[in-house]
This record gives structure tokens, C-alpha cells and sequence, in this order.
């Protein structure tokens, strides 16, 4: 069974950075590499949104809105996808997700939620002025 855990979540000021961790487990042994994973967000009254993915090779996308602020990274020995937030701004604000798709399997466009199987259930960050 797939799980994916979300941690770090926080509520700090507005230039203040987070890092949010996200912990795969249920994966056969070797095919988490070959996953691509994402972290979403999604504000009270608003679609999910993909912030930013990564692919098994290591290389990242990011929405427009974050490039130069968050940082995606894996450690596959750890199983762990982490997100590192800088500058934050109060639009930050949202529940933030890790997602991944089956391993081996084409993302197709990475900031569809549509595309991605599996889910956590989610870390608050919240981003006051």
C-alpha cells in the first residue's frame, strides 16, 4: 500500500522560508527512482495548483509563480521528495500536497492533478504580512 506523508508545515511571516518534507513508503524496493514526483497547493476556494516536480533524472519544473523562491529536491535513498520555500509571500498560503505517479509511468503534463495516483493528505502553510 502507497502512502505519502507531508510534514513541515508552518505559519511564519511574510520573507520567512519553510521546508516541507514528503516520506514515500510502499513502493517495491528500487522503483522509487523511477517515479515522478510533485508537490501541489491549493487555497480555501481554489483549484489545486502544481507548484513544482521533479523527474526520476533529477531535473525540476516549476509554476511561473515560484521559480527563483522554491527549490524541489529528492533523496531516493530516503525515499523523500522536500520542498524548500524562500521568500515567502501571504499568496503562498495554501494546503501543499506531494503527489507521484505510478513508477515508470509517464507524468505526461506534470501540473495536472489528474495525472498523478497518489496522494498524502496534506501540510498547512500559512503566510501572514
Amino acid at each position: 500500500q502507497v502512502q505519502l506523508m507531508e510534514s513541515g508545515g508552518d505559519s511564519v511571516q511574510a520573507g520567512g522560508s519553510l521546508r516541507l518534507s514528503c516520506v514515500m513508503s510502499g513502493f517495491h524496493y528500487g522503483s522509487y527512482i523511477k517515479t515522478c514526483l510533485a508537490w501541489f497547493r491549493q487555497a480555501p476556494g481554489k483549484e489545486r495548483e502544481g507548484v513544482a516536480a521533479i523527474e526520476n533524472d533529477g531535473r525540476p519544473t516549476y509554476v511561473n509563480s515560484v521559480k527563483g523562491r522554491f527549490t524541489i529536491s529528492r533523496d531516493n535513498a530516503k525515499n523523500t521528495v522536500y520542498l524548500e520555500m524562500n521568500s515567502l509571500k501571504p499568496d503562498d498560503t495554501a494546503m501543499y500536497y506531494c503527489a507521484a505517479v505510478p513508477p515508470g509511468t509517464s507524468v505526461g503534463t506534470w501540473s495536472r492533478a489528474d495525472a498523478y495516483t497518489y496522494w498524502g493528505q496534506g501540510t498547512q502553510v500559512t503566510v501572514s504580512s
